[in-house]
């Protein structure tokens, strides 16, 4: 993966695996599972997308960076915690950012795998959301991606954009500008107007 892409890469791990400890601690766990929660939030989408696209071994597992940020991601905020939980909302804020920018950095590395337009930009989808739902499975919560939250849709937006200007030949920089920004913007808005996706209504049938 080109170096401006792992440095997405590694910001997007760093702020997910703030959230994923935050989780953690809010759940009254120890520093081992406040760790375990941010490394599985922050590496937990990219191993998936390792694993299905065939980059083995991942790159978790292949690069030392990619478990020293979480690492210090989720001492960082079992330490400061009480600071980092008064900041939610920019706690919020930065799951957008790393949302984003995972969306972008997995589908241009499923489509340098040889994978086609539609699978690469789910790939990129999956590898936002992948570490979240792992997160809140442990944590014994329904997915965030579940509970009418607009947050695969904009991933998925993201990453189709981000494969759409890679496979036009545009610079790197740029789709991952363009993708990054759709997906945060919409994030964004969403969190902002409370906008959700549709639920079911009236009683369920048995």
């Amino acid at each position: 993966m080109p170096g401006t892409l792992v440095t997405l890469d590694l910001v997007g791990i760093f702020v997910f695996a703030m959230s994923g400890a935050l989780v953690g601690v809010r759940k009254d766990v120890d520093v081992f599972g406040v760790m375990v929660l941010a490394g599985t939030t922050g590496l937990g989408g990219g191993f998936l997308r390792d694993v299905l696209i065939g980059a083995t071994p991942p790159a978790a597992l292949a690069d030392w960076r990619y478990l020293l940020v979480p690492a210090a991601a989720g001492l960082l905020t079992f330490v400061y915690h009480p600071v980092v939980g008064r900041l939610e909302r920019m706690v919020n804020v930065f799951d957008a950012f790393g949302l984003s920018l995972f969306c972008v950095t997995g589908a241009t590395k499923a489509l340098e795998y040889g994978l086609g337009p539609v699978p690469a930009a789910l790939m990129g989808m999956l590898t936002g959301i992948g570490g979240g739902m792992l997160r809140d499975l442990l944590a014994g919560r329904v997915p965030v991606i579940f509970r009418g939250e607009l947050y695969a849709t904009p991933a998925l937006a993201g990453a189709a954009i981000a494969v759409v200007g890679t496979r036009q030949d545009l610079p790197v920089l740029a789709v991952a500008f363009a993708g990054a920004s759709v997906c945060l913007v919409w994030r964004l808005l969403a969190m902002w107007r409370g906008w959700q996706a549709p639920m079911p209504t009236g009683p369920a049938s048995v």
